[in-house]
């Protein structure tokens, strides 16, 4: 089934020690009594299955930040899809600006790790996003049209994937693009799925990219918008907390 809208996950990062991740899940737990829209933490690979086991029965998603994209096999270091499923995660992000331009991930290889997570039945949180250097020479829409067309997995539905819009220049700057580029990218964004997916008009589309208590109500007000990808917002509970609210999620 497609997520209720709107859709609020927290992707934790390289943030949380054991100690630490258990407290932010159950400062979450104690407040998901019932929830009415779609809430979800990234931790790290660490302490996964300790946040899922702390976070059951609250609704609250729990996913990976990341899978190889070989179900197994002589990769050191590295963590497969059915690893997550082994620790009761459901989702997975794949494409992370900080993976595609850190590390210089590429479209196939993203769309690899896609196909790969979806084989193993896990949610995928498919990341696009353009540079400042793409933005300011206005090059943001083809550079989004053409990450979405590269990273796509091949016969993806809207209840396998969910796209999120992150802006490379926005992630963990404080900066936001204008409300109005906001709306503007989304729509070219669900231009591109209506061509790639039977449903692509139910693909659910994100914005990330230094949203945060006192701008998430405004960003998940803009057309389009499903909702959010949160990043060190979503390592304080209560902040985290009114972002969800703010959507009008309880």
């Amino acid at each position: 089934m497609v997520l209720p809208r709107p859709i609020v996950f927290g992707n934790w990062k390289m943030h949380g020690l054991r100690v630490e991740s258990e407290a932010l899940a159950g400062a979450l737990a104690e407040r998901a009594k019932r929830l009415t829209a779609t809430l979800g933490v990234f931790p790290p690979f660490t302490v996964l299955g300790e946040v899922a086991a702390r976070l059951t029965g609250t609704g609250i998603m729990v996913g990976g930040q990341d899978c190889h994209e070989r179900p197994k096999g002589a990769y050191t270091g590295s963590i497969s899809a059915a690893m997550l499923r082994d620790v009761d995660a459901s989702a997975v992000i794949v494409g992370h600006s900080e993976r595609r331009h850190g590390l210089g991930e590429s479209d196939a290889l993203v769309r690899t790790k896609a196909e790969t997570a979806l084989a193993e039945g896990l949610l995928t949180v498919l990341c696009i996003g353009e540079t400042e250097a793409q933005w300011l020479s206005d090059e943001t829409l083809a550079v989004l049209d053409a990450q979405l067309t590269g990273s796509w997995p091949a016969g993806a539905t809207a209840e396998q994937v969910i796209v999120a819009y992150e802006p490379v220049w926005a992630v963990g700057t404080g900066r936001t693009p204008a409300l109005d580029d906001i709306e503007r990218s989304h729509a070219a964004i669900r231009h591109r799925l209506q061509r790639l997916a039977v449903d692509g008009a139910d693909v659910a589309i994100l914005y990330g990219g230094s949203v945060k208590a006192d701008n998430a109500a405004e960003i998940m007000a803009v057309p389009g918008v499903a909702g959010v990808l949160v990043g060190g917002a979503s390592l304080d509970a209560a902040g985290f907390w009114s972002i969800y609210q703010a959507g009008g999620g309880a």
